[in-house]
């Protein structure tokens, strides 16, 4: 249902033979290069609109340090976001909703929750739970989902919050700029967190076959 990017890990970390293929087609193992970007839009912002986040290894001012963090750093920590989407400390710009889960990134095909002219009731409506079933093929479970909902805040509907506790899943919703921040802070601590994040720019993955299988006749 969505692009899957197929470069090699540049800190490569062992994928779970079925984690990818058991979950809903609407999330897709993602590979990444250092300094490469899988954006196709051009940078719409200057630098002064990029919010640098928290990472310990990378503060300037030495005299602050997350005391809780781990000797070594987290394999998915983000650097940056912007108009132009999620960059990660390794360089990789993800310019739509993505998923980070077991030191892995995951391309995420769901609709964007944070479109001020839909109707508030319509914002979910194409929304399910196979779009977060990629929690169940991982033991243990996360103990937290960081749900980044875009430039605002938008409360999940009642669904969302009662598949995650029954998979006993702790749900934290955020506006994505303080759940990318929120993520960073508790991987450095070594806690066992997820993060499902929208962009705050909306923007839909190119749809393509999975590499391997037959395409898609409604493939672009």
């Amino acid at each position: 249902m969505l692009a899957r990017v197929s470069q090699t890990l540049a800190r490569p970390v062992p994928l779970r033979s079925n984690a990818v293929y058991k979950c809903a087609p609407s999330i897709l193992f993602c590979t990444v290069n250092q300094q490469t970007s899988i954006s196709s839009r051009k940078p719409r912002h200057s630098p002064s609109h990029t919010r640098n986040l928290h990472t310990t290894p990378t503060l300037l001012d030495r005299s602050f340090t997350n005391l809780l963090a781990d000797d070594t750093p987290p394999a998915v920590q983000v650097s940056s976001i912007s108009t132009d989407g999620i960059q990660l400390a390794d360089g990789l710009l993800l310019p739509g909703p993505c998923i980070f889960l077991e030191g892995k990134v995951f391309i995420w095909d769901v609709a964007n929750a944070d479109v001020g002219s839909r109707v508030r009731a319509d914002r979910w409506r194409e929304w399910n739970k196979e779009h977060f079933e990629i929690l169940e093929t991982v033991a243990p479970r996360p103990e937290m989902l960081i749900l980044g909902t875009g430039r605002t805040i938008v409360q999940p509907p009642p669904f969302l919050k009662d598949y995650l506790i029954s998979l006993g899943i702790q749900l934290d919703v955020m506006d994505t700029r303080n759940a990318c921040s929120t993520y960073n802070l508790l991987a450095e601590e070594g806690r066992r967190v997820a993060a499902a994040l929208l962009p705050i720019t909306p923007y839909k993955w190119p749809k393509t076959s999975i590499p391997g299988t037959p395409p898609s006749p409604s493939a672009t």
